[in-house]
């Protein structure tokens, strides 16, 4: 059990309400453990990903880019190992027609009674396990037949591994260098749950780094510590964060080591993996080159060698990142002389969806016209959020639970002396600033990475 409360009921709520996450097909239904993301969500998971790729690819020199397709040839999931061992165990209920995985299902709960776990209800009937393999599988041209199957990629590594000369010539990149792509990938869960951070279609932002073979754990180490750093960057709580390494048994077949980033979620959930950090050795390349008949080796020219690079992979969960950020930010505080208090997302600025909020205090003396224009002017330099909507202190709220860090109020005062209010999401204080000035002193603070009245910590 963790030491934070379970606040994913409260958030499921607040996602719908605000714009940030949306159940897919919800008017029919719903489709399960498939989501969608609103407004507000797509701009969250974009600044992830883009601060992802600033990290691993703008920022150094030593990875590139990459765009895989979707869809590769089916010989490329026999040699990586899908097709025979990308399976899990499955366990059918013939009483209520569930599906649990035989090696979870201690962590599952009947239908029928909640309590209980499957097989404990005197209704129960379990099916013995069976291997369920977990990737998509449709057909590629007019004819559906065994020649023409193909899969939905369960990861995107394997775009990267089938391209790496593709791009080591292209670039003329000397090893050790990586390369890196965000992409799509599908896997047919069998238990797929807790709101986006296990679900059927889901989003990685992975690197795999090839070095020369021996000097694999060095890299492995340094890895481990640059990933750690960067989700302190976006602003996760140290405590809620933590290394887990796998032992030989929890070892997949291709790797030397293992360590996940797991992130406390809270309530029972607890730490869950949000990265894995794996020295994969020469598998993949080695399994490609066996399969395709095609040498994938590094030439060493400068040493007069060729060897198949060991790879460092790093693969983080786009959408369970994102989750944890919202896990991470969501307050609920109480406000002093008010009796509802209030929720809030304190993001880091960086990567808060809207960075602030204009609020024009009434609908008269030329407010709503300074607001306006102060909004056109703004949006040039980062996303804003126009209202004019209810009370000043209501509208605050809102942008509070959307998670905007930077409220901007007109007042009177305002039109008479060309100033504005900036309130503070994260301790409500406020500082007086001249409207030429806005987008500067707003600017400063976003760069400070800074959401408090604190204004020395800009230098306004």
């Amino acid at each position: 059990m963790s030491a934070y409360p379970d606040v994913m009921d409260t958030l499921v709520s607040l996602a719908k309400r605000r714009g940030f996450i949306f159940q897919s097909s919800e008017i029919y239904g719903g489709t399960g453990s498939v989501w969608d993301y609103g407004p507000l969500g797509v701009e969250l998971k974009n600044n992830v990903k883009a601060r992802w790729w600033q990290t691993m690819v703008r920022e150094r020199d030593d990875v590139e880019g990459l765009d895989a397709a979707i869809l590769m040839h089916p010989k490329v999931w026999e040699a990586s190992g899908h097709v025979s061992g990308f399976s899990d165990p499955l366990v059918d209920c013939k009483a209520c027609k569930a599906r649990f995985r035989a090696d979870k299902i201690g962590e599952a709960v009947c239908p029928r009674k909640p309590s209980k776990k499957p097989g404990e209800h005197g209704d129960c009937q379990l099916t013995e396990p069976r291997m369920f393999n977990l990737m998509f599988k449709t057909f590629m041209g007019p004819v559906e037949e065994s020649a023409a199957v193909v899969y939905l990629r369960p990861e995107t590594a394997q775009g990267i591994f089938v391209n790496f000369l593709n791009v080591q010539q292209a670039t003329r990149q000397k090893v050790p260098f990586g390369i890196a792509q965000i992409g799509k990938a599908f896997r047919n869960e069998i238990t797929p749950g807790n709101f986006t951070f296990r679900t059927r279609e889901f989003e990685q932002m992975e690197m795999q780094f090839f070095v020369e073979p021996g000097t694999d754990m060095e890299w492995f180490e340094r890895w481990k510590a640059a990933r750690l750093e960067w989700h302190l960057g976006l602003g996760l709580s140290r405590d809620r964060l933590e290394f887990h390494q796998h032992e030989p048994n929890e070892l997949a077949h291709y790797a030397r080591a293992a360590f996940d980033i797991n992130f406390d979620f809270g309530g029972t959930l607890g730490f869950q993996e949000i990265e894995g950090v794996h020295n994969r050795s020469d598998f993949d390349l080695k399994q490609h080159q066996e399969h395709s008949g095609k040498r994938l080796e590094y030439v060493d020219q400068a040493a007069n060698k060729r060897y198949l690079p060991y790879v460092i992979e790093t693969s983080v969960g786009a959408d369970r990142v994102t989750l944890a950020t919202l896990v991470n930010a969501l307050r609920e505080e109480v406000v002093p002389g008010e009796t509802e208090g209030r929720t809030l997302l304190a993001l880091h600025p960086a990567i808060a969806p809207i960075k602030a909020g204009v609020f024009p205090l009434t609908k008269k003396d030329g407010q709503p016209e300074m607001a306006e224009k102060l909004a056109a002017a703004l949006r040039k330099k980062f996303p804003v959020f126009y209202d004019e909507a209810g009370a000043i202190g209501r509208r605050y709220r809102r942008q509070d639970e959307a998670g905007t860090p930077f409220g901007i109020t007109i007042d009177p005062a305002s039109t008479a002396n060309d100033d504005v209010t900036i309130r503070f999401r994260d301790d409500m204080g406020q500082i007086r600033v001249s409207t030429s000035k806005v987008a500067q002193v707003i600017g400063d603070y976003l760069a400070a990475d800074h959401a408090t009245a604190e204004a020395s910590k800009a230098g306004v």
